[in-house]
This record gives C-alpha cells, sequence and structure tokens, in this order.
C-alpha cells in the first residue's frame, strides 16, 4: 500500500479471505457482519433459518469492555460529539476508522458510551487464553 492510500475496509482486507472474519453485508440494515453470524449484531435482525430457534451468540472471549460518560456543565454553550472507532492491525496500521455516530449536549446533559470486543468462534474451538 502505497502512502497517503487509505487502508481497506471491513471484509476488503487478509481476515475477510481466510475462514475465520469472512464478511457479507446484512440484507436489513446494509452493516457489514461476519458471515458466521446468525443474527445480525447491528439491527438484530435474523439472517439464517436453518435452525428452528436460532439462540442469540454468546461471545466466547470478552477481552474489551469500557464504558465511559461525558456530562457538561451547568455553564457555557453547547458541546458536539463524535464517537470514533478505529482497528489496527499488530503493527499499528489502520484496518477501519468508522464514525460510529455524533451528537450534542446541553448543558447538564451527559451521555453514556459503552465500547465491547466480543470473540466468537464459527469453527466452534474456543479460543486459547494467554
Amino acid at each position: 500500500m502505497s502512502s497517503g492510500q487509505r487502508p481497506p475496509l471491513f471484509g476488503k482486507g487478509p481476515a475477510a479471505r481466510s475462514a475465520g472474519g469472512r464478511t457479507r453485508v446484512c440484507p436489513h440494515c446494509k452493516t457489514t457482519i461476519l458471515d458466521s453470524a446468525a443474527i445480525c449484531p447491528a439491527c438484530q435482525g435474523y439472517l439464517r433459518f436453518d435452525q428452528v430457534s436460532v439462540p442469540k451468540p454468546v461471545p466466547e472471549l470478552s477481552p474489551l469492555r469500557v464504558s465511559a460518560t461525558v456530562q457538561h456543565p451547568a455553564g457555557g454553550g453547547p458541546w458536539e460529539y463524535s464517537v470514533i472507532l478505529t482497528v489496527c492491525d499488530e503493527k499499528g496500521a489502520e484496518i477501519s476508522r468508522q464514525v460510529v455516530g455524533v451528537g450534542g449536549l446541553q448543558p447538564m446533559e451527559q451521555r453514556t458510551f459503552n465500547l465491547a470486543v466480543e470473540v466468537f468462534c464459527p469453527d466452534g474451538n474456543p479460543p486459547r487464553r494467554t
């Protein structure tokens, strides 16, 4: 990749070509999701009807959970915010950058932001914990 060129988005990098990490587009909300998903993690729409009852997937591992609250103080004018998520590989190269949400805060309003990274094993082999 040459300098100044943006890295590929989800579904376009090396992980998309391997068995784990292959992606597709949700037919309901058009979000890029894992090919192994039976339920879209964004819109909760059912994607596979090969089982009578598809349970919500349970992650094998959740190595990161962060919750933070931003509160606008009583004085001052309105604030604006952007929630930006970046995913980098082991070398620090950016794989994906997305604006997840934007909004505004008036004095005394607050917003809470939650982030979770959930690991699923489509082949049924649980991840080794190190």
